[in-house]
């Protein structure tokens, strides 16, 4: 890890120091830097954008991976404020830190993706009801810095506005609801994040976790599942009626034979 990544974490701690506006959530020297910067634009218009940078070990002189999520812009808006940040991180000099630029950049030039578009509200509201919500069950194989896992747990469902229960008994679960797209998210940060600690007490990453099943909602798959709950079992019954008050009860028997194994 550079120290030129370092400082420039530290500035932009300073920089964006308001409430929740700056977060550093992952550091070390084999993975690199993940920083979290919540910024609004738009003008007059006020928008909520949240920008993901993942600084590798080698930045600056590789541009870091980029990841932007809304509560109010569609998927495709922020897709397109991706890959302009992506173009302009590839425009902008190497071998310099580039983050505070690249956050500038997206505050001025955001108004233009997002003023473009008149009755952007209502465009999204109808993109978001021509995306499909999709169900997914996660298999952990332990949690043993319990108080760390389920914050990151429960911030990462936040962050990709998805809806979730963590069910913690023999076989530990994670029930998720949302955009198929912010759950692959959800499962790529899972691995590549340090979220718990091996036996030794050493912190480690999620590699271990499996999709038992991953499928669109139905009328039969259970809908509406309040923010993010954890819900602890103690025996096989404990945990079927803990699938059926989500009324899940259909999912739950496809992914039994997974957890007998």
């Amino acid at each position: 890890m550079s120290e030129a990544a370092l400082e420039e974490v530290s500035v932009l701690s300073s920089i964006y120091c308001g409430g929740g506006e700056f977060q550093l959530l992952q550091q070390s020297a084999q993975d690199g830097l993940m920083v979290q910067i919540n910024s609004t634009v738009g003008g007059e218009r006020r928008l909520d954008v949240s920008l993901l940078f993942h600084l590798h070990p080698s930045y600056p002189s590789c541009p870091p991976a980029i990841s932007v999520s809304s509560t109010v812009l569609s998927r495709t808006q922020c897709h397109n404020i991706r890959q302009k940040l992506l173009d302009q991180a590839a425009a902008l000099p190497p071998e310099e830190p580039m983050v505070h630029q690249l956050v500038e950049w997206m505050q001025e030039q955001c108004v233009e993706v997002t003023d473009g578009c008149r009755g952007a509200e209502e465009d999204v509201k109808k993109e978001r009801e021509k995306e499909e919500e999709w169900t997914a069950v996660l298999s952990l194989d332990h949690i043993r810095s319990r108080n760390r896992y389920i914050s990151l747990l429960e911030r990462w469902t936040q962050q990709l506005q998805l809806t979730g229960r963590l069910l913690l008994g023999r076989s530990i679960l994670v029930i998720l609801q949302g955009d198929r797209a912010n759950i692959k998210e959800f499962c790529r940060l899972l691995k590549t994040v340090k979220v718990d600690v091996d036996s030794s007490g050493k912190k480690c990453k999620e590699r271990m976790m499996k999709v038992l099943i991953e499928r669109p909602c139905s009328s039969s798959c259970g809908h509406g599942l309040q923010g993010f709950a954890v819900k602890n079992y103690e025996s096989l019954a404990e945990l079927t009626a803990a699938f059926q008050e989500i009324n899940m009860a259909e999912i739950y028997q496809q992914i039994l034979p997974s957890l007998s194994d």
